[in-house]
């Protein structure tokens, strides 16, 4: 739930799963009548036998058939991208014919449209406090907002990504209506930021409340799955630590700085692979060619990047290898080198951090685009993830004993897309969003700095 209007958020990667609810409605009642038949031909009938006729079978069309059907297609353009689903398989999934949901919505664009713009008022609506609520202490107006935001994310789990990594595909003033929802979400939460803790800069409550956001609206990109009132302790416990932490000073615009390893032009793989991650941020994967990457990477000829990659698809996926493989490649020797579970994943912490600096637009990427990656290679990035993400969660666990199994892969993952989003929100540059600020609350979600 990113407040940036450029970037995705103002439209997240996979669907979540279980407690979520839908807004799927019951399919209706079937009903049937049955009768009986005699003999015919003037044969006398049988004393006492009868034979049923065929139950005629009737569908009720849902009285909501519209939201069936916004909830249906925005699960699956949260799972496969807008531009990887067809209206045809949207009609499949929900047992309709294509003509059937051509009446309901006359486009892709105009289903897709409609539930952006539904789900970015679902967050303005989710502020609102009722009237009573300016007699109430400040304590009891920020629980009431987190429960809100936290309970508007639950409700609309399979759905969530949408916003979050599909939002780029909006027309510009349709991107700009949810924008204004999700950048009026992001005021009350300064607001109120601002009331609970007067001693805050304007800049550290931009951080903070954008932490808080992408806490809250973290669940869509992930399937751990788990009964609505635990999902919602969990995350009302992490909003509450980022809500009070104290966030180490800003950094010089100087010390922010990173340095990136220049490609030599010898190595046309890396240019390739460098200036494609570059072009899939800009513009989302769909609307790059690979005539424009042979371009951007200063080839003569298109012919020169098949050379290294079969497809555009399989530079995606040696892009997302290379991130995957940066992390795995970090666990052994961080828990090696250190003396507790808790020492282990601060260094694990502080590597992801800094990856993540140095490779900005590959990090959202990995986000955003990873249902465009060949299936079978999807299949494999996924289970290094999985497995990246089980091995973080170890540590946690073994960090807070109180913890399952769930919930510490729960925290993971939230920890790890708050990166992604206040990179997205603030850059590589912005001294309120330093290196040190970012890893520190990744560490306040997982509670370590307790």
């Amino acid at each position: 739930m990113s407040t940036d209007a450029s970037a995705s958020s103002t439209g997240a990667s996979t669907a979540g799963a279980g407690s979520d609810a839908g807004q799927v409605a019951d399919a209706g009642s079937i009903a049937g009548e049955a009768g009986r038949t005699g003999s015919t031909s003037g044969q006398a009938a049988e004393v006492g036998a009868t034979r049923a006729s065929p139950v005629r079978q009737s569908r009720r069309r849902p009285r909501n058939r519209r939201a069936q059907i916004a909830a249906v297609a925005a699960e699956a353009f949260s799972a496969t991208g807008y531009h990887g689903v067809s209206m045809d398989e949207i009609a499949a999934r929900l047992e309709l014919s294509s003509t059937a949901l051509y009446r309901h919505y006359p486009s892709k664009y105009a289903l897709f449209r409609a539930e952006a713009l539904r789900l970015g008022e679902v967050w303005a609506a989710a502020i609102r406090l009722p009237p009573m609520a300016a007699n109430w202490p400040i304590e009891q107006r920020v629980e009431h907002l987190l429960e809100a935001l936290i309970a508007a994310s639950i409700t609309n789990r399979r759905s969530a990504a949408l916003l979050r990594w599909q939002g780029r595909y909006l027309k510009a003033e349709d991107r700009a209506a949810v924008a204004t929802n999700l950048t009026a979400v992001a005021a009350m939460v300064r607001t109120l930021l601002g009331e609970s803790r007067p001693e805050l800069d304007a800049s550290s409550k931009s951080v903070l409340g954008q932490t808080i956001q992408s806490i809250v609206s973290s669940i869509g990109d992930h399937h751990v799955a788990f009964p609505a009132k635990t999902l919602a302790l969990r995350l009302r416990e992490a909003c509450l630590a980022v809500w009070h932490c104290e966030l180490p000073p800003a950094e010089s615009a100087a010390a922010l700085h990173v340095g990136r390893a220049a490609v030599p032009p010898t190595f046309t793989h890396e240019l390739v692979l460098k200036y494609a991650v570059i072009l899939f941020h800009e513009r989302g994967y769909p609307n790059v060619s690979v005539e424009d990457i042979a371009a951007a990477a200063g080839l003569p000829t298109t012919s020169a990047v098949y050379r290294f990659y079969h497809s555009k698809g399989d530079i995606l996926a040696a892009a997302f290898r290379r991130a995957a493989e940066q992390v795995s490649a970090a666990i052994g020797p961080a828990i090696a080198a250190a003396d507790s579970p808790a020492h282990a994943l601060t260094a694990l912490i502080d590597l992801f951090v800094a990856g993540s600096f140095a490779e900005r637009e590959l990090t959202f990427v990995y986000y955003a685009e990873i249902s465009n990656v060949p299936l079978e290679q999807r299949t494999r990035l996924r289970t290094v993830q999985r497995l990246n993400v089980q091995e973080w969660a170890k540590l946690l666990s073994a960090a807070r004993p109180e913890l399952t199994a769930a919930e510490s892969r729960l925290l993971v993952h939230t920890a790890q897309a708050l990166v992604v989003d206040l990179g997205r929100r603030f850059g590589s540059d912005d001294p309120a969003c330093s290196q040190q600020r970012v890893a520190h609350l990744m560490r306040t979600v997982l509670v370590l700095d307790r």
